[in-house]
């Protein structure tokens, strides 16, 4: 599994690597204009200053399209309200937590990603796709796993909000109203999970609290008492697998 999840990130890596090295290899040679060329065929190629362009662009909206189009806002919302459960408000750390959503992301993305590099991205750079033709390609992937996770009466609200209360299959549903769709059912789906995850820590505040209030400890904080028994109920029951799993198996329910 290591190595699947290495090859995985290399292949994603080499990806970028590549689009840079041949662009720095070709700079030199040709000087092209920021242009679209149509073929004698219909088919538009762009140049190379156009492909870099294109490419910076995609790399500046990463970070967007990596929290409005995968599963990564789903499972740091879910990890954050583990920790507030917990009573800790740095461990771990934000570090650790982004880290762990991130590589979360990419083990419930891989089948949707493999299928973008196959289908969209490899024939591109292999010369084998028109430019339009790869990038519908590439996020038909990303379309069918948001429609996947997205809520009917979402749907039907932004849809209705748009103007166009009805679509006549989900391939005509617009990313401009896919993508809010999307994110406010995993708003919701995230928020389902963590009050599932809230309520034994909370039972275990309150019976704490009221232990002290009868002993008379009034002084005394009940968040200091109830720590230790809600981290060692989370190790005994082997909490991070369990979490872990559970928020992996909600995105094939």
């Amino acid at each position: 599994m290591m190595r699947r999840r290495s090859g995985f990130l290399t292949r994603t890596l080499a990806v970028c690597l590549a689009a840079f090295a041949g662009c720095a290899a070709h700079a030199q040679a040709v000087l092209p204009a920021v242009a679209i060329r149509t073929a004698a065929d219909g088919v538009q190629t762009y140049s190379l200053s156009l492909q870099i362009l294109i490419l910076m662009t995609v790399l500046t909206l990463l970070p967007a399209i990596l929290l409005a189009m995968t599963a990564f806002t789903r499972i740091i919302i879910v990890l954050s309200i583990l920790r507030q459960a917990l009573g800790m408000a740095t461990t771990p750390s934000n570090q650790v937590l982004t880290a762990l959503a991130l590589f979360m992301t990419f083990f419930v993305m891989s089948p949707a990603i493999n299928e973008a590099y196959s289908t969209g991205i490899k024939p591109y750079l292999d010369g084998q796709l028109a430019g339009e033709t790869a990038i519908d390609r590439t996020i038909h992937p990303l379309r069918k796993f948001m429609l996947a996770q997205t809520r009917e009466n979402d749907l039907q609200l932004f849809s209705k909000l748009s103007g166009k209360p009805q679509f006549a299959t989900a391939e005509d549903v617009p990313l401009s109203v896919l993508i809010p769709t999307f994110m406010t059912s995993e708003l919701k789906t995230a928020f389902q999970i963590g009050f599932m995850i809230f309520i034994p820590f909370l039972v275990i505040d309150l019976v704490v609290a009221s232990v002290l209030m009868s002993m008379g400890m009034m002084m005394l904080s009940p968040m200091l008492i109830s720590l230790p028994f809600k981290i060692m109920l989370f190790v005994l029951v082997d909490g991070w697998t369990l979490l872990m799993g559970t928020i992996a198996a909600s995105f094939h329910q």
